[in-house]
């Protein structure tokens, strides 16, 4: 017998959406969560980049702080700048509980990977600790991590990166040194499950790339073999 279930959870879906219409989060239209205009304006990040932190070069070659930078990730990548849509999208996710939205915008990260592969077998979300996690009611890191993780038919690994260290927001950090301390030894890798794998991690929003390295030393302690990083956002 066919199950009617998946069936039964459509109409659902689709009655919510006519007594819940969605709204565009950038220009207030209804029907998608991000439109296909605001899609089209969301600020993108365009190469030659620096093929450490990710950030716009028009070298090519590492930027300044990357070349004094002791740093144990392998790569960061983002298709966005955290600016204009892109900003109110991830604000939407990460402090309004619009958790629907982690699914347009892992489907952005989706299509970045296809023209800009990013080595990875297994995706690992950036932790938060359990304190925040209490308060915020969910990790934004893994919402977009599972989205992608079907999308990409990769495995998701959420429970062996854990955050030990609680910490400032990084946001009230005003410098790179000052992040980056912030952040040290925070995390730890308490599995070896990860041993051998290539991690891509999974993040919002990255600024200095202080959190993603302090994780991908703690993964690498752990035996991992590399780490790269996907956020979808960079704050230039």
């Amino acid at each position: 017998m066919v199950s009617v279930l998946p069936q039964v959870a459509k109409l659902g879906g689709v009655a919510l959406g006519l007594l819940f219409p969605q709204h565009c989060v950038g220009c207030g239209q209804e029907g998608d969560l991000i439109c296909s205009s605001c899609l089209h304006s969301l600020p993108r990040i365009w190469p030659p980049l620096c093929p450490l932190c990710g950030s716009p070069q028009s070298s090519g070659i590492q930027c300044p702080g990357c070349v004094v930078w002791q740093a144990r990730i392998d790569g960061i990548r983002s298709p966005f700048s955290f600016d204009g849509v892109m900003r109110q999208a991830i604000h939407q996710l990460k402090y309004r509980n619009i958790r629907s939205i982690a699914a347009p915008l892992a489907r952005l990260l989706s299509d970045y990977l296809v023209n800009s592969p990013v080595t990875g077998e297994v995706l690992v979300p950036v932790p938060l600790h359990r304190k925040r996690l209490r308060e915020r009611g969910y990790n934004q890191a893994s919402l977009l991590a599972r989205e992608l993780g079907k999308l990409r038919s990769l495995p998701v690994v959420d429970d062996c990166l854990t955050r030990v260290h609680y910490v400032l927001p990084q946001a009230r950090t005003s410098t790179v040194d000052e992040r980056r301390s912030n952040v040290a030894g925070a995390f730890a890798c308490n599995s070896d499950r990860l041993k051998d794998k290539r991690v891509l991690l999974i993040d919002d929003v990255a600024t200095s790339g202080a959190t993603l390295d302090a994780c991908a030393a703690a993964l690498k302690a752990s035996g991992v073999t590399s780490v790269w990083a996907l956020v979808l956002a960079r704050d230039i």
